[in-house]
């Protein structure tokens, strides 16, 4: 396995999370009920894979290596643009959640930022994914060996890893989300 191919495993994981992204903002918006513990994991997944693993691998390792190489370079300053846009949107779902478990009405703000995240993740993922196709042009197989192994080496990473999972995989068993 190569760098390249733990992101494109990181996108599929990712991929869950939209579709369970858009069957929450499609019911917040139809006045179905969504359990705020739920919309909590689903801010919890968030910033704990996508922010904190998945940018983080993708902005610390695998963009700088394949940037040294004075190609792709503008593709690479776009997706961090768009991660920093993606954090934004996941900081304002994270507040009006916890408005609205404060008591305040914040259903539609919620809905709003969960189907502008949803929009946001599959442009930014397929665009992605094309750029992993040319990546393997510019990267050597050494290079892809030990981005492959720092990130498999981070244990804590790991640890996140298997957390967000399950908590994916509750929210993929959860009654508003099956129906």
């Amino acid at each position: 396995m190569s760098a390249t191919e733990i992101l494109r495993q990181d996108h599929l994981k990712i991929r869950r999370l939209e579709k369970i992204v858009i069957k929450c903002h499609k019911d917040l918006y139809a006045e179905k009920p969504i359990p705020i513990p739920d919309l909590e994991k689903i801010t919890f997944v968030i910033s704990e894979f996508l922010d904190a693993v998945h940018y983080s691998r993708e902005e610390d390792s695998y963009f700088a290596c394949v940037a040294s190489y004075d190609t792709l370079k503008e593709e690479i300053r776009k997706f961090t643009i768009e991660h920093e846009f993606s954090r934004r949107i996941a900081k304002n779902i994270a507040k009006h959640v916890q408005r609205w478990k404060n008591g305040e009405d914040a259903r539609e703000p919620v809905a709003r930022f969960l189907r502008t995240y949803a929009i946001y993740l599959n442009d930014h993922l397929s665009k992605e994914d094309e750029f992993f196709k040319r990546t393997p042009e510019v990267l050597s197989k050494e290079e892809e060996q030990a981005m492959y192994e720092q990130f498999q080496s981070v244990m804590a990473v790991s640890t996140k890893i298997e957390t967000v999972m399950k908590e994916i995989e509750y929210l993929e068993k959860q009654v508003w989300f099956i129906s």
